[in-house]
């Protein structure tokens, strides 16, 4: 295993999964059945009807950190009130998440779908608990009881999902944001009762948002260094034969594990062009059977070590774990392709620096994603495509005798 690796498990891996312990994890390969025995999610919701006059204001950064647009913004405690909807929290702990929420939201602004997570002490097994909320509109009421009292035309929500510790919901806060803006076309659309949709919906938070890393890991087992693999190339990926939920396991598992948004966008749009047009370079994903099937997949050292992790983590059946992992695998490939730039610069004036540049690329593990990663990105570069060159020629070379 890489050493960087084995740091990256003793560091804020081996943190979150202490602060996880007990806080149970569904999931398992492909379906419920699969659930480790004597680990059900620990996970509750509780919907609030906010009702209160909320005035369009200018947002500048949230604490978050995402960019400011026109919302509305909250006003103060006395401005507002917050009435149970429905939960299933225990009686005793949802007068305890009401106060805390109402604090969170007296003292700062909480902006229309975009989430905030903090930690609450409510009178649970595990009394400190983390806890994602999020202002939520919707153009009619979700529940019946939520027109008990006077509301706006557009009746407003707080949404909290609880479970697990503040560090790991943080992790899933994106995919909380998007879980949420999923009630508004989940519910609308259903013909039955909109209440039994809404509950049915925010109770399947957790399998749904958190669980299906887990979920992929699981189904894939020592399969998964095929699609970490595909994940960091950028390779078209294919599910065949799956399930609507296995195949949106999957997809979402490559839209988390790949480097978008990390890498300059220009060098992915370009890669992903590059992989596109490649020839049968597809990977194909076939579920039909008992084991998914691959076909076309690729793999390295880098990937396996790292499938390696996962495999390991599984045993803990921590869900929240996996994401760490994840983000950490994503990280280390992120270093490496920046430290293999920084010799490729120093090469195209140093013959030594350009056998250092071939050295890691042998050694890291995943120099067959690296180099194409570079090449698209120095395409332009007269100096940097010659030095790049002679690497894939260094690197064939070094293939070649590797099999005599």
């Amino acid at each position: 295993m890489l050493p960087s690796l084995q740091e990256s498990l003793d560091g804020d891996d081996k943190e979150l999964e202490s602060s996880e312990e007990g806080a149970g994890g569904g999931g398992g390969s492909g379906s419920a059945e699969n659930r480790k025995p004597g680990q059900p999610p620990s996970s509750h919701f509780c919907l609030y009807a906010y009702h209160g006059s909320r005035s369009p204001t200018q947002r500048g950064d949230s604490d978050d950190g995402s960019p400011g647009s026109l919302t509305s913004e909250t006003p103060s405690a006395t401005d507002f009130s917050l009435s149970l909807v429905d939960t299933n929290l225990p009686s005793e702990a949802e007068p305890e998440l009401r106060s805390a929420i109402a604090k969170r939201l007296s003292k700062g602004a909480v902006f229309e779908g975009l989430g905030n997570v903090t930690s609450v002490e409510l009178s649970l097994p595990d009394s400190r608990v983390g806890c994602y909320y999020c202002l939520f509109q919707q153009a009619k009421p979700l529940l019946e009881t939520a027109t008990a009292e006077s509301a706006p035309d557009t009746p407003e929500y707080i949404v909290c999902f609880l479970g697990g510790s503040e560090k790991g919901l943080e992790l899933f806060r994106l995919e909380l944001d998007r879980y949420i803006q999923g009630l508004k076309t989940n519910v609308d659309g259903k013909e039955v009762s909109s209440e039994a949709c809404t509950k049915s919906y925010l109770s399947n938070w957790f399998e749904a948002a958190v669980c299906p890393i887990q979920r992929v890991v699981h189904l894939f087992q020592e399969k998964l260094t095929f699609l970490l693999h595909a994940a960091l190339s950028y390779t078209p990926v294919e599910v065949q034969e799956s399930d609507e939920k296995t195949k949106r396991d999957i997809n979402g598992f490559l839209s988390v594990a790949s480097l978008q948004g990390l890498i300059h966008e220009g060098t992915m749009t370009s890669l992903c062009m590059a992989m596109t047009e490649e020839p049968h370079k597809s990977v194909i994903i076939n579920c039909s059977g008992s084991q998914p099937q691959f076909s076309n997949a690729g793999s390295n050292k880098f990937c396996e070590d790292w499938m390696q992790a996962f495999l390991n983590a599984a045993e803990g059946g921590n869900p929240f774990l996996f994401r760490q992992i994840l983000e950490n695998f994503k990280l280390k490939a992120i270093q490496d392709t920046n430290n293999l730039k920084r010799f490729i610069r120093q090469a195209e004036m140093n013959h030594y620096a350009l056998f250092k540049c071939y050295l890691f690329l042998k050694n890291c593990g995943s120099g067959d994603i690296l180099l194409k990663i570079v090449k698209v990105e120095h395409e332009e570069m007269p100096e940097a495509k010659n030095v790049i060159l002679a690497l894939e020629e260094f690197m064939k070379e070094a293939a070649v005798a590797q099999t005599c």
